[in-house]
């Protein structure tokens, strides 16, 4: 996102605030990066306390975050101004509710400062048929144990089955199976889609600390004792190339 776009919005926010004061009782925004860095201008100017990364935020407005490669779980409260609290995506299921909406708008006034940077053009990213890594559902992940980058083809299958979105572990990434841009993991992308199918991944901490907080974990992997089965809430031993082909024939049927 370009700064004036960041700035925008940062206004937008800062005015609303602004406007109805404590009628606010706190802001929700996306744990994106563009999302934290726009929660981080919004809490210095209106010297609001900030949480990241939020997995659950309670009716009492206690956050609740997952820290230090997801081995810690720390309950956060915010005790100056209004709470601004960005959220990962999918770690909230979103359920409808009976509401209604009303339109206020709000005049921004930006600095001379906030206009000295200038868009000189835009550049769509090129997306696939797959959802986004850190927005999707399921997750269908591989690791080492695909063996190289021909083998990733049936981890897609089965993404595509699924309507999932394809992850990859460092190991694989780093060995150049599979782009550097779906690594999960403390050094890649966190994940806390509904369903995670780990796939030869054997569960070192870094990649645990990306997806530990999905609210399913299925696990394939040939070697019982990998740490990954520690983690899982379904896990079949025995070999992916096998197993997940399978698997993906049985939901095409159903899906028939």
């Amino acid at each position: 996102m370009a700064t004036n776009d960041l700035c925008n919005l940062c206004a937008r926010g800062f005015s609303y605030l602004q406007k109805f004061g404590t009628a606010a009782c706190l802001v929700l925004i996306a744990s994106t990066a563009d999302g934290k860095e726009v929660a981080g201008r919004l809490a210095v100017k209106t010297t609001s306390g900030i949480i990241t990364d939020a997995v659950d935020v309670s009716a009492d407005l206690v956050a609740t975050q997952s820290v230090f490669g997801g081995s810690t779980v720390v309950h956060s409260q915010v005790t100056h101004g209004t709470p601004i609290i960005t959220v990962r995506g999918n770690a909230i299921a979103p359920e409808p509710a009976p509401t209604t909406c009303t339109r206020t708008d709000v005049s921004v006034a930006l600095s001379d400062a906030a206009t000295k940077a200038t868009i000189t053009g835009r550049t769509a990213a090129v997306k696939g048929g797959r959802p986004e890594l850190t927005e999707a559902a399921i997750v269908v992940s591989g690791g080492r144990g695909v063996g190289s980058a021909d083998g990733f083809s049936v981890i897609e299958a089965l993404a595509d089955a699924l309507g999932a979105a394809v992850g990859a572990s460092r190991a694989a990434t780093d060995a150049g199976w599979y782009p550097h841009q779906f690594q999960v993991g403390q050094t890649g992308k966190t994940v806390s889609p509904q369903l995670y199918v780990a796939n030869g991944i054997s569960g070192a901490i870094q990649h645990r600390a990306g997806m530990q907080t999905s609210k399913t974990i299925v696990v394939v992997n040939k070697d019982p004792e990998a740490p990954i089965f520690e983690l899982a809430d379904y896990g079949v031993v025995g070999d992916l190339f096998q197993v997940v082909p399978q698997l993906t024939d049985e939901i095409a049927k159903r899906a028939d």
